[in-house]
């Protein structure tokens, strides 16, 4: 049977092409530099270093300009009290400029305006999200900075794992192109192998992690979404030998009792959240018919 092939990377190659990606975004719009929010994670984490690494390049080769990068470690009581330590130490590992703001007296603000956010976590986790994004949004402009994303393909443009207006909220994403496997590695060629696999979690629910909610890893969100590009077709994802062996051992610990469902789920999510949320960010404007004819000629 055909085989799903995944990409492979040269993680110098990689890490030098976001670099230029990133201070040229930035140079062409005349930003002081980048804001990013920093959770611990593998994906903040990732970001954070290429970008620093991007900024110290460029600063070293220029006296025009100077750009500088700027972490907000954004917790609620919702976050384990290690989440903002865990930010810290990337931080102060690159050598940046960082901030802590709690957020939950912010949260709390929304009991007046939108009481319904707090009947599920759901919906409390998403207000969550957006507030941080105001955050940095706000820091941003008044810094004349960047922001820079951190999802990776798989959350982003795999299934729409994200808050919209929330952690989408962003003006680059330089790992866009890259699944989680990738990020992963590029974690480690930067020095950061001990962030590189550990447990996602968005932090916006207590005792919350990505496999809990979706009921799979991102590795099959990968082999499933590249599947598709390769032109498999449901039936054969369904009886891939790579997806069988990747998804059954998971079962035992899943809300999903087959490959079948999971197969679907990923498809699912894919079709309807993930692009629909990809053309909200980069919204369609409605067609119409202008006639610029006639009277100033």
């Amino acid at each position: 049977m055909k085989k799903i092939i995944l990409p492979k990377i040269n993680p110098e190659e990689v890490s030098r092409e976001i670099g230029y990606f990133i201070y040229k975004s930035l140079i062409e719009v005349n930003s002081t530099g980048g804001v990013i929010g920093l959770s611990g994670g593998v994906d903040s984490t990732t970001a954070a270093a290429l970008t620093k690494k991007a900024f110290d390049k460029y600063n070293s080769i220029t006296s025009n300009k100077y750009l500088e990068l700027v972490g907000y470690i954004l917790p609620s009581n919702t976050n384990k009290s290690e989440d903002a330590e865990d930010g810290v130490k990337v931080a102060e590992r690159l050598g940046i400029r960082y901030e802590i703001q709690n957020i939950e007296p912010i949260l709390n603000s929304f009991h007046s305006t939108n009481p319904e956010a707090f009947e599920s976590n759901y919906d409390k986790g998403n207000l969550m999200s957006r507030i941080r994004a105001n955050i940095l949004s706000t820091k941003a402009s008044t810094e004349r900075k960047t922001i820079i994303g951190t999802g990776n393909k798989d959350e982003d443009f795999g299934i729409g794992y994200y808050t919209l207006f929330g952690d989408g909220a962003v003006h680059l994403s330089p790992l866009g192109n890259l699944s989680k496997r990738v990020v992963r590695e590029l974690a480690c060629y930067l020095g950061f192998e001990d962030v590189a696999y550990r447990e996602p979690t968005a932090g916006l629910e207590p005792g919350q992690t990505d496999f809990k909610d979706l009921g799979y890893g991102y590795d099959t969100v990968e082999l499933i979404i590249e599947g598709i590009k390769q032109n498999f077709t449901l039936e054969t994802l369904i009886k891939s030998p790579q997806a069988i062996e990747m998804i059954n051992p998971q079962l035992q610990y899943s809300k999903f009792n087959t490959v079948e469902e999971v197969v679907g789920d990923i498809l699912r999510r894919h079709y309807e959240i993930a692009l629909p949320k990809a053309e909200i960010i980069h919204p369609p404007m409605a067609p119409v018919t202008l006639d610029y004819g006639g009277e100033n000629e």
